[in-house]
């Protein structure tokens, strides 16, 4: 017989304690099951709502794991280049990790991508202090200053060299050259990279937390 949600009305295949797409409890009662003492023993126990999220216990399993992930996603980090994907997988390992103490054993795709969003907050926030704080050791502290100078000045004199090569106006182009090798142009190019580094580690870690979630939910079996 084919079982609907109260809740949301999406099907739930026979032997599902839990709603696929919303996580609702479905209570069933089964005379065929009925003198089962196991089963007796369950009803004392508390079950928890598969869509919502108990976040003292998430905040455990997403510190050590999104702390040294934003370290590693910073924008000077050698390993930078990969570091989306890192934050997306980050983010599917805590969730397995939040699911593995709680019942049900595992959580909607909402609830999953909430947790990739705090994921993605901690370790965003993490990778930006990191780079800010590399960029000015590096320029203040270990004097390499002129060296980033010297860059990004080659990479403006390469830029307006394939601008005017269009046809644009020289008088235009050369005076947002100028911009551009200021200082206070070079800092608000470095605050905007910064900003979209965050933004896309964000959007990588909520698609890293659903995608944990949906793979759970595939993967588990009935409770017996």
């Amino acid at each position: 017989m084919e079982l609907t949600c109260s809740r949301c009305h999406q099907t739930v295949q026979d032997g599902n304690c839990f709603c696929p797409n919303c996580g609702l409890p479905q209570l069933v009662y089964s005379a065929e099951n009925s003198g089962d003492a196991g089963q007796g023993e369950r009803w004392g126990e508390a079950v928890r709502d598969a869509n919502s999220v108990d976040w003292s216990s998430a905040l455990r399993s997403t510190l050590p794991l999104a702390i040294p992930t934003g370290i590693l996603c910073s924008m000077l980090s050698p390993v930078s280049i990969i570091g989306l994907l890192m934050m997306g997988g980050a983010a599917a390992w805590v969730v397995a990790l939040y699911t593995r103490s709680h019942r049900p054993t595992w959580i909607t795709v909402g609830a999953g991508a909430r947790i990739g969003f705090v994921t993605g907050v901690v370790g965003s926030w993490t990778a930006a202090a990191v780079s800010g704080l590399s960029l000015y050791a590096m320029r203040f502290w270990l004097h390499q200053g002129s060296a980033f100078d010297d860059f990004w000045q080659s990479l403006v004199n390469q830029w307006q060299a394939q601008v005017t090569a269009t046809g644009a106006d020289a008088q235009n182009v050369a005076a947002f050259k100028t911009v551009l090798i200021s200082p206070e142009g070079r800092a608000g190019l470095v605050l905007v990279a910064i900003a979209f580094l965050m933004g896309t580690l964000v959007l990588f870690a909520i698609a890293g937390g659903a995608l944990g979630a949906r793979m759970l939910t595939r993967t588990r079996r009935p409770e017996k």
